[in-house]
């Protein structure tokens, strides 16, 4: 996933001095989205057919929070979607109007394939099936893409190392309904008080009483995404707890996936998976 920092200072952008934040930008230019996919979404982590297996866990712990009913609105922000959409394929019977973001313009156009259901988009069918199948609901994965694509109605650049990720003159409307993000704060913040300082600035784009839900990785220090070898903050249940609650949220629920012998192919160090689910604190005016 890439939601870092800009080492060219895009256009608006205070110039950026942290060397390490810098470092983390650098390495996201050589970013391989297809390899990223090829490792984490295709088999073995991409074989869904095992119950255990990471993929349905994370799919279910997104089905489970949205079935409550409570998440849901107009607006909704999704904050480092890398190459990714199956994030958001039980977020999207629950929001008309879905924001997707990423650093990397190689990622915004790998999702840009997949919205516009050009040839080559990576196939991403399996997830929506079994979404699907999870729910219950009776719907057809093809009912389910079909709403998704409809649904985002914008890609957009994002950086979460600003005080304003979005930059002054965003194009999504804020603030928003809830925000969802997988494995990003921890992949692009070169230490824990990065991290923190990330969340505090995507908060921003929350209204008061909204939901973030927020899949990441576990005492990770390190994944692969084709030649680039990108770090990774490792971070514990515990320091992701404490951020949400100094970010100014509620934990409602907290869930973590060990991930399996079968499962560490080599291509990270990641120990495990987290699912937050959290709400902003304070009343909207």
């Amino acid at each position: 996933m890439s939601c870092g920092t800009d080492p060219n200072h895009a256009a608006g952008m205070a110039p950026d001095s942290d060397p390490g934040r810098a470092a983390v930008a650098l390495a996201y230019q050589g970013f391989e989205p297809r390899a990223y996919l090829r490792n984490n979404y295709a088999p073995p982590r991409g074989d869904l057919s095992s119950p255990d297996g990471v993929g349905p866990w994370k799919l279910r712990c997104m089905a489970q929070t949205f079935a409550t009913g409570e998440v849901s609105g107009q607006v909704l922000i999704d904050i480092g979607s890398g190459p990714t959409i199956y994030q958001l394929l039980s977020a999207c019977a629950y929001f008309e109007d879905i924001t997707m973001t990423d650093f990397l313009e190689v990622n915004r156009q790998e999702l840009g394939l997949w919205l516009r259901e050009e040839p080559g988009a990576f196939d991403w069918s399996v997830y929506s099936q079994h979404a699907c199948l999870i729910e219950g609901k009776g719907e057809s994965w093809q009912e389910k893409e079909r709403q998704l694509r409809a649904r985002v109605k914008r890609v957009l650049p994002i950086d979460v190392h600003q005080a304003q990720p979005l930059g002054t003159s965003s194009l999504a409307p804020l603030p928003a309904d809830a925000l969802v993000s997988a494995f990003c704060l921890e992949a692009v913040s070169p230490d824990l008080a990065s991290f923190q300082r990330a969340l505090h600035h995507v908060t921003t784009l929350l209204r008061p009483g909204g939901h973030l839900l927020l899949i990441g990785a576990l005492e990770e220090s390190w994944y692969l995404a084709g030649e680039a070898r990108l770090s990774v903050v490792p971070v514990s249940e515990e320091e992701v707890r404490e951020a949400l609650v100094l970010g100014g949220y509620e934990v409602r629920d907290f869930r973590t996936y060990v991930m399996p012998a079968h499962l560490r192919t080599g291509v990270d160090d990641v120990k495990g998976v987290f699912f937050a689910w959290a709400q902003k604190m304070g009343v909207q005016v």
